[in-house]
């Protein structure tokens, strides 16, 4: 696994900052034709490489939208494959909706257009990986 921390400070989700006791994993995908981990994650550590479009969560509502997990899974600039961890594990996301926010660490895996079989294994892989370290 090629785990990597960078905490989504500027989320509103981090700043609430609730304590949970984890009881179990959500597994998400961002259902986005993107893999690129920049899209979700700033700023650039010199891997991920620059959002252009500042659409990223490392902001109060990303889009207005009260959404942050604690990982994401994708491709680094170099097209190699990573996780992020964006939320401490034992801080409250807003991933699920309802109670499971409550007990459950969510993480993301980012899609790319689901015709790349290389793709696919490569996340499938690190997301097993994170499980079994989580």
């Amino acid at each position: 696994m090629n785990l990597r921390t960078q905490i989504l400070t500027n989320n509103a989700c981090f700043k609430e900052g609730r304590i949970i006791t984890p009881q179990g994993i959500m597994v998400h995908s961002t259902g986005e034709n993107n893999p690129w981990l920049r899209r979700y994650i700033a700023p650039d550590d010199g891997l991920l490489g620059r959002n252009e479009y500042n659409n990223h969560w490392n902001q109060d509502k990303p889009g207005g939208r009260q959404v942050c997990v604690h990982a994401f899974i994708g491709k680094l600039i170099d097209g190699s494959i990573a996780t992020y961890q964006t939320l401490p594990w034992n801080i409250r996301g807003w991933h699920a909706g309802g109670k499971a926010n409550d007990t459950h660490i969510g993480f993301e895996i980012c899609e790319d257009d689901l015709t790349d079989s290389l793709y696919f294994s490569a996340v499938y892989r690190e997301a097993v990986e994170l499980c079994v370290y989580l």
